[in-house]
């Protein structure tokens, strides 16, 4: 009994994991729409030549005014963050499935991630 319980939550993870990658795409993709029709619209990305947002809170700021760069952006942005959103998730399955070993590689991968979005975020 228990033992189908816990393959049916393994399950249950594994749909979670499929619909957190196609919700974070789609959304991602349609903020990159946003922000090209803005583009479109409005004749130029609200910065000037060769500019464009790469730090979060210039992002955002950029998103407030409506400046198609920065929407353009954030859609990227978004789309980087959809698969280190599978990962915090993996690592919750696999504690579910009581694989310790995936679980620690799993954070390994994690740390190494948040690490290298640090480096990418203060190394500029």
């Amino acid at each position: 009994m228990q033992d189908n319980k816990i393959k049916q939550e393994i399950e249950d993870v594994e749909l979670i994991i499929g619909k957190i990658m196609q919700i974070g795409v789609l959304i991602a993709g349609a903020v990159l729409i946003v922000g090209v029709v803005a583009l479109l619209v409005q004749g130029d990305g609200g910065y000037a030549a060769g500019a464009h947002p790469s730090r979060p809170l210039a992002i955002l700021a950029g998103v407030a005014a409506f400046k198609p760069y920065a929407i353009m952006m954030l859609g990227i942005f978004l789309l980087i963050l959809t698969p280190v959103l599978r990962v915090v998730v993996s690592i919750y399955a696999f504690i579910k499935e009581n694989d310790k070993l995936y679980a620690w590689i799993t954070t390994v991968v994690l740390v190494i991630l948040v690490i290298a979005m640090l480096i990418g975020y203060f190394g500029k």
